[in-house]
Formats: structure tokens, sequence, C-alpha cells
């Protein structure tokens, strides 16, 4: 028996299908949103992105922390299995040793919300130090992260 099962109490179906429906209209507001950042001031920095990423002749490495790695490691997984060469590295891994994986011929995205994630530094650093193209994904405008990137994807403010 574990912890939680003691305070159990019957599902309202009801509430749960309530929910669910707010769940959705605010991805769909993020996704809207995203939308139309691409028809305004992000569609530029994208396609420098997609150019940059075309253009390199290793591997694509992604990286971030908390939820923003969740979402990186499924971005590397999914590129990785449509053919272009790229995995994750946990930042925090990447200050004890896994540094050594990144070479000068890939490039780098690194993903913060407010780009001002210290575990990510270690890496931004690396990158300048070897001149390894780097690619900031964050809402951070003016954050560390997006000052040291080479392309900034700038997200839209939305909820979460």
């Amino acid at each position: 028996m574990h912890a939680g099962s003691l305070d159990k109490k019957p599902l309202d179906r009801q509430a749960s299908i309530a929910s669910a429906l707010r769940t959705v209209a605010t991805e769909q507001a993020g996704v809207e949103a995203l939308a139309e950042a691409l028809e305004n001031g992000l569609a530029a920095p994208f396609a420098q992105a997609v150019e940059m990423i075309s253009g390199i002749e290793g591997r694509l490495i992604v990286t971030g922390v908390g939820k923003s790695g969740h979402i990186g490691s499924k971005i590397a997984a999914t590129l990785a299995s449509t053919g272009t060469p790229a995995f994750f590295v946990h930042p925090a891994e990447a200050n004890h040793g896994d540094l050594g994986m990144i070479a000068r011929d890939d490039a780098i995205i690194a993903m913060s919300w407010s780009g001002e994630s210290k575990e990510l530094m270690g890496i931004v650093a690396y990158s300048r130090r070897f001149s390894i193209p780097l690619i900031a994904v964050t809402a951070g405008e003016t954050s560390a992260l997006a000052r040291a990137a080479d392309v900034v994807l700038l997200l839209p403010r939305a909820p979460e």
C-alpha cells in the first residue's frame, strides 16, 4: 500500500473532463502564440537556426534542465529518429565530464525558459571557447543564454 492510498477520494468524472479541456485550451493558446511568433519576429531566427543545423558536419546536441530538459530530450529523440544525428546531454552530466561528447563540428541547442539556468552555463562557456554554434531557445530576451547564443529563438510568453 502506498502513502496516498488512504486519502483516495472517488473520481469526479465531470471535474476530470473539465480539467482536461482547460489543459487542452492552455496548450492550444501556447501553440497559437508560437504560430503567431513564427509569422512575425521568430521567422528569421528560425530560418537561421535551420540553416545552421543543416550546415553542420557533426551532431546536434540538445540540452536543458527541468521541463526544458524533458522537452529537449524529446526533441533530440525525434530528430534522431527522423534522420538528424542528435542526442540530449544533461547539463549536470556535462559539467562532470560529458562535455567531451561535444565536438567542434557539432551544434548545440540550449533550452531554458528564463535563459538564466546556472546549470547550462558550463555548456554555454564550452560552446564559446571552441566556437561551437549555439542556438538558444528561451523566453528571456536579455538573458545570459540569449546574449551568448549565435541564434536566439525567442519564445512568446504563454501560460504553462
